[in-house]
C-alpha cells in the first residue's frame, strides 16, 4: 500500500505518492483544471493514479492562515476532501500545509530551476512536502 499527497488548488492538484514502505514522498504530476469548479475529470484521474499506484490513502493539504486560522479556501479543500472520500472510496487526511509553497520554492532555487519554469513543479512538489510531512509524522 502507498499513500498519496495532493496540494488543492484553484486551478491545479499536484500529486506526490510514498514509496512502499512508507518513508518517501516523491512528486508524481500536476492535474490542470480550466475552470475552478470542475471537478469531474480531476477526482477522475485521482482515482486512475490512485488504483495504478496502490493508494490505501489520501493524504490532503489544508490550507490555513499563519494563525492557523481557516479561510474560504480550507472550506473550499473540506468540500474536495469529502467528494475525494466518495469517487474513490478511501481515507482522506487533512494535513497542514502552511508554507509548503515557500518550501517548494526554496527546493526549485537551490535545484536550479530557473525562475520561469518553477510553475511547472510547484505544485508536485508541495504535494510531496505535504505527503513527507505526514509519513515524518507517522514515524514518529
Amino acid at each position: 500500500m502507498r499513500i498519496m499527497g495532493l496540494d488543492f488548488g484553484s486551478k491545479t492538484v499536484g500529486v506526490a505518492v510514498s514509496d512502499s514502505l512508507l518513508v518517501t514522498a516523491q512528486g508524481l504530476e500536476i492535474i490542470r483544471r480550466v475552470e475552478e469548479n470542475k471537478l469531474r475529470r480531476t477526482l477522475a484521474r485521482i482515482e486512475e493514479l490512485a488504483e495504478e499506484y496502490e493508494v490505501g490513502k489520501i493524504v490532503l493539504g489544508l490550507p490555513l492562515h499563519m494563525n492557523a486560522e481557516e479561510g474560504a479556501r480550507a472550506e473550499l479543500t473540506r468540500e474536495f476532501k469529502e467528494k475525494l472520500e466518495r469517487r474513490t472510496g478511501l481515507e482522506v487526511v487533512l494535513w497542514d500545509e502552511r508554507l509548503t509553497t515557500v518550501e517548494a520554492q526554496k527546493v526549485m532555487m537551490e535545484s536550479g530551476i530557473r525562475r520561469e519554469n518553477r510553475k511547472d513543479y510547484v505544485d508536485s512538489i508541495a504535494a510531496a512536502l505535504i505527503l513527507q510531512g505526514y509519513l515524518d509524522s507517522c514515524r514518529a
